[in-house]
């Protein structure tokens, strides 16, 4: 019998397999993440992450336009936030001279084409390790935690940041942060929303990259149960209802899957 469909045909040459290839990897396709810290002319690696730093300000700079020359378009930054500045409001997260701001500042002074993207959420800055406000029961509180994540990302919508990306978990934030960003005249700021963001203790490194571990308990009753897949359908649909213009799934470090809303 005479076959009709050969689809061999068009993987029989490597110019046969690039023009029908459907998933083309680049440069274009990476956010660099960057931590950066107080101080000037300093370099520190994370030791649970060996190969990852966190710079002062200057070398952060540095850092940021050597990725851009070698294609990569886009960063997002992670700050390590003195325990002096440190409370359970979280208040730091939005003071125009705290270091993010300062940090997209001069990036985009420094180079304006990188995309900045900015991360929203409370435990880098929360004296109890969270992010959210910690009510007297324990509780991480929902609503008012919104509500300074609102202000955290004007604040860095103030200081030129292109794209503010809410991991906090907290039901609703992405529909306050677009209200806010819109009503403050930051409406083209994008939102990279953290739909499905497990509770995974793939995190560590990451938390001893900011000194953002918490300090009591643990992240489960706003982070996700890793064994549910349907539920992190769920939390993307709302973002996306919401206003969130992509979305990721993010089970821990090795993993990041960003979706376009």
């Amino acid at each position: 019998m005479e076959l009709v469909q050969r689809p061999r045909r068009l993987r029989r040459n490597p110019a046969f397999r690039n023009l029908v290839r459907e998933t083309i990897l680049s440069p274009n396709d990476f956010i660099y993440p960057l931590f950066v810290m107080e101080g000037e002319n300093q370099r520190v690696e994370v030791p649970s992450m060996p190969g990852t730093y966190r710079y002062t300000l200057d070398l952060l700079v540095k850092e940021a336009d050597e990725a851009h020359n070698l294609g990569i378009n886009a960063i997002a930054l992670f700050p390590m936030v003195s325990e002096t500045l440190k409370d359970n409001a979280g208040t730091e997260s939005y003071n125009l001279e705290g270091l993010i701001p300062r940090a997209v500042r001069a990036i985009k002074a420094a180079v304006p084409e990188v995309l900045v993207v900015t991360d929203v959420a409370l435990d880098p800055y929360s004296s109890k390790g969270h992010d959210g406000i910690v009510g007297e029961s324990g509780e991480i509180l929902n609503d008012a935690t919104v509500e300074v994540l609102v202000k955290q990302a004007i604040a860095q919508a103030q200081a030129g940041a292109d794209m503010v990306a809410p991991s906090d978990m907290m039901d609703g934030r992405v529909g306050a942060l677009r209200t806010g960003l819109d009503k403050a005249g930051f409406s083209q700021v994008s939102i990279l929303a953290y739909s499905a963001k497990y509770a995974s203790a793939y995190y560590g490194p990451f938390r001893d990259a900011l000194d953002s571990a918490p300090k009591f308990g643990d992240k489960k009753t706003y982070q996700m149960d890793p064994a549910n897949a349907r539920e992190a359908l769920k939390e993307a649909t709302l973002d996306i209802a919401e206003g969130a213009d992509m979305v990721m799934v993010k089970p821990g470090l090795p993993y990041l899957d960003i979706v376009t809303a």
